[in-house]
C-alpha cells in the first residue's frame, strides 16, 4: 500500500479510542496488572493461564500482563507515527516504519496461529505477509488482545510450539516475543524521531533473564557463534557510559548513539 494510504489511516484514528469506537492496549501501572479500556485485554476472561498453569520458570512470572506492558509502549509509538514517516528507514535496516509495524503485528499473529496447531513453516511462510490493511493502529491492539487472550487460556503457556527456532513451551516463546516487542518499540521511536525511553520495568526484566527467555533456540541474541538471521550482532560499546537501556539495546543490536 503507498505510504500515503497507510499514514493516512493512521492519522485518522489518533483521535481518542472511545471516538473511534476502538480501543487500544493500556497498562495503567508499572506492572501492567490492568488494562483501562473497554476492549483492553484484562476486561476479557482472567488469564486463566495465569492462575492454573504450572509455569517454565520465575521469569515467565505474569507473562501475559508483561506482554501486554510492552505492546501498550508500542501502541503509543505507532500512534505517534505521522503520516508521512511510513517509509522511513529503521534501526532494522530491512525494514521501514511500515514493515517494521508489520512484522510486530504479523507476529503476534502468527504466535496465535502456533497455539492453533501450525507449524514453524507455517510462521515463515506469513511472516512477511500484509497484517496492517488500511488501519495499522487497530490491526496492531487487534494482534494485541488476540495474542494476550489466546495465551490465557487454560494451558497455553505450557503447551509446546513448533517455533522456527525450536519447539518450546509457550510461556518461553511468550517472554520471546514480549523482548521482541520492546526493542521493536524503541527500533520505531527512533525511525519517527519520538521518545525513545522504555519502561524500566521490562528493561530490568529483560536484561536480567535474557540467557533464560531464549534458552534452548537454535538463535539467539547472547549467542557469540549465532548466525544472525532473526537477530542482529551485538554492538561492541566498550568504554561507552551507557543506562540500563543503552546497554540492553547494545546487546540486541542496536546503537543508540548512532544517528
Amino acid at each position: 500500500m503507498p505510504n500515503a494510504t497507510a499514514g493516512s489511516a493512521v492519522h485518522r484514528v489518533t483521535n481518542p479510542c472511545v471516538a473511534q469506537g476502538r480501543s487500544g492496549v493500556h497498562a495503567d501501572d508499572a506492572t501492567g496488572t490492568r488494562a483501562t479500556n473497554a476492549r483492553s485485554v484484562s476486561r476479557q476472561r482472567r488469564p486463566a493461564g495465569l492462575g492454573h498453569a504450572r509455569l517454565v520458570d520465575t521469569f515467565t512470572e505474569r507473562i501475559v500482563e508483561k506482554f501486554v506492558l510492552a505492546s501498550s509502549g508500542f501502541e503509543r509509538a505507532l500512534r505517534r507515527v505521522a503520516p508521512g514517516q511510513w517509509g522511513r528507514p529503521t534501526p532494522c535496516a530491512e525494514w521501514n516504519v511500515r514493515d517494521l509495524v508489520n512484522h510486530v503485528t504479523r507476529g503476534n499473529a502468527n504466535y496465535v496461529g502456533l497455539l492453533n496447531g501450525n507449524t514453524a513453516a507455517d510462521f515463515l511462510r506469513l511472516r512477511n505477509a500484509d497484517a496492517l490493511g488500511a488501519d495499522p493502529v487497530h490491526a496492531f491492539t487487534d494482534s494485541v488482545q488476540a495474542c494476550a487472550a489466546a495465551f490465557s487460556e487454560p494451558g497455553a503457556l505450557e503447551q509446546h510450539l513448533d517455533y522456527p527456532l525450536g519447539r518450546a513451551p509457550g510461556a518461553q516463546l511468550l517472554a520471546v516475543r514480549t523482548a521482541d516487542t520492546v526493542i521493536h518499540t524503541w527500533d520505531l521511536a527512533r525511525a519517527t524521531n519520538t521518545d525513545e525511553a522504555l519502561d524500566p520495568t521490562l528493561v530490568s526484566w529483560i536484561t536480567e533473564n535474557l540467557t533464560s527467555i531464549y534458552a534452548g533456540l537454535a538463535e539467539t541474541p547472547t549467542a557469540p557463534d549465532t548466525t544472525h538471521r532473526f537477530f542482529a550482532a551485538a554492538v561492541d560499546a566498550t568504554g561507552r557510559a551507557a543506562s540500563d537501556q543503552d546497554r540492553l539495546l547494545h546487546r540486541m543490536g542496536r546503537d543508540p548513539h548512532a544517528r
